[in-house]
């Protein structure tokens, strides 16, 4: 693909109308070899996209170009990026919790030009038969460090091997230059470091010291949020049972929360990142899975329930606020007598009693479920006009819609939910009987 088009293929699909500093430099670097250091939430995957694509020829049968990610929701992200700016080309996306069928009749009904995948995943279908990956002559790594300390370098290493015709070979990290893998052969690569340059700026964040007066910090926590105001917000724990357990009380106590660990099936886990991006739940559980790798905007604070293990998890939690310029805050619940890790730096102590909000956290929005989605044709497009021309909304009471292989998630005003599922339900969208339904929270 020519540059030009990729550009503007960007500006129109993506609504970027100007690229940051670091999108433009990858952009501008013509080297076959590049190591990218830049946090989640810079715009990384705009940034290695642009050489990727403009090294792709016209699609011919055969697999060019592989994205591997170590999670499944960074695949799903990736994908969602550059399946709308590669015109003319197949993407698919391949991550374990998804249809093993589904993604085998994607990859051998017509060969994709681009994959993007899981190590695992990818391995699994190379293993199959299902997928020829001799032919790539892209290579992209996302967060490659991140995915060797999951222990994925072995299975990188074996899909690696058949890419014999790289031509253009793209690292990235979110944090600092971590040991290459062995089965990448660098030599002399151009490094792009934006670590600096990109992190949220300690002087963005507000770091505050929320004293718990006995051990257990539930209370503390559910005092704490319902004193913020409305907003976004994550709160960190260190174990999926403490996850689980934090979720349960704020819940029963008619907080708008949502739970995200590595224990839950991969639809309930894209659905609680769905809700929190729409503003279903706009309160997260979470242990550190969902501190990097999500694309999560517009987060006004973090909190940390429990310690951070060690000083990159404290980075990478709070990196999920005080984003692209904006400002965020950081509490941290600390109980008589626990250990404060010296990467702690307090900026104040929280008051209680004079932190009250008159606009506290809350959901003014409902989310409805189709039963249909991308694999039924049904498109971002079909559904704006199904909820404006059947469900009696304006355009702008539509919200965020998310649409995946066999369903779409729609937010929708919540005071208004009701009355539009039962006046969508009696018909079709696009000659197709579709159950809805209203996600339960």
């Amino acid at each position: 693909m020519k540059q030009k088009q990729i550009i503007e293929n960007i500006k129109q699909r993506h609504g970027i109308e100007q690229l940051n500093e670091m999108q433009m430099q990858v952009a501008n670097t013509n080297a076959s070899q590049i190591l990218l250091l830049s946090p989640t939430g810079s715009g990384k995957t705009i940034a290695f996209a642009i050489p990727l694509l403009r090294s792709l020829s016209a699609p011919r049968g055969k697999v060019q170009a592989v994205i591997i990610a170590p999670a499944r929701e960074l695949v799903m992200q990736i994908a969602d990026v550059v399946r709308p700016i590669a015109t003319g080309y197949k993407t698919v996306a391949c991550y374990g919790g998804h249809s093993m069928l589904d993604e085998s009749r994607s990859l051998t009904s017509s060969v994709p030009d681009i994959i993007v995948a899981t190590p695992g995943r990818l391995l699994d279908h190379l293993n199959r038969g299902n997928v020829d990956l001799i032919g790539v002559s892209a290579l992209v790594l996302d967060e490659y460090d991140k995915a060797l300390d999951l222990g994925f370098h072995e299975e990188m290493r074996k899909v690696v091997r058949p890419m014999r015709s790289l031509l253009l070979t793209i690292l990235t990290s979110a944090t600092q230059l971590a040991e290459m893998p062995t089965f990448v052969k660098f030599q002399s690569p151009v490094t792009l470091d934006f670590t600096d340059k990109t992190e949220a700026p300690r002087h963005r964040m507000q770091v505050v010291n929320v004293a718990s007066p006995v051990r257990d910090k539930l209370q503390s926590a559910f005092d704490l949020l319902r004193s913020l105001p409305n907003g976004k917000v994550i709160l960190f724990v260190n174990h999926r049972e403490s996850a689980t357990r934090v979720y349960d009380f704020l819940r029963q106590n008619r907080l708008p929360v949502g739970l995200y660990h590595g224990g839950l099936e991969q639809i309930d886990r894209e659905k609680a990142i769905d809700l929190l991006n729409n503003g279903t739940t706009p309160i997260l559980v979470s242990t550190d899975l969902a501190s990097r790798g999500l694309d999560i905007d517009h987060v006004q604070a973090v909190v940390h329930y429990h310690m951070p293990p060690q000083p990159e998890s404290w980075t990478h939690r709070n990196g999920r606020t005080a984003r692209m310029g904006a400002e965020g805050t950081i509490y941290v619940i600390t109980a008589e007598g626990e250990n404060i890790p010296e990467y702690i730096d307090f900026d104040r102590d929280y008051v209680p009693t004079g932190e009250k909000n008159d606009n506290p956290i809350k959901s003014d929005v409902a989310t409805l479920h189709f039963n249909a989605g991308k694999k039924e044709k049904i498109s971002r497009g079909d559904v704006v006009g199904f909820m404006i021309n059947k469900g009696g909304l304006e355009s702008a009471q539509v919200g965020k819609i998310v649409v995946k292989d066999h369903c779409v998630l729609v937010a929708v005003p919540r005071n208004r939910a009701d009355e539009v599922l039962q006046a969508l339900t009696p018909h079709k969208i696009k000659n197709k009987r579709v159950r809805i339904t209203k996600v339960k929270v």
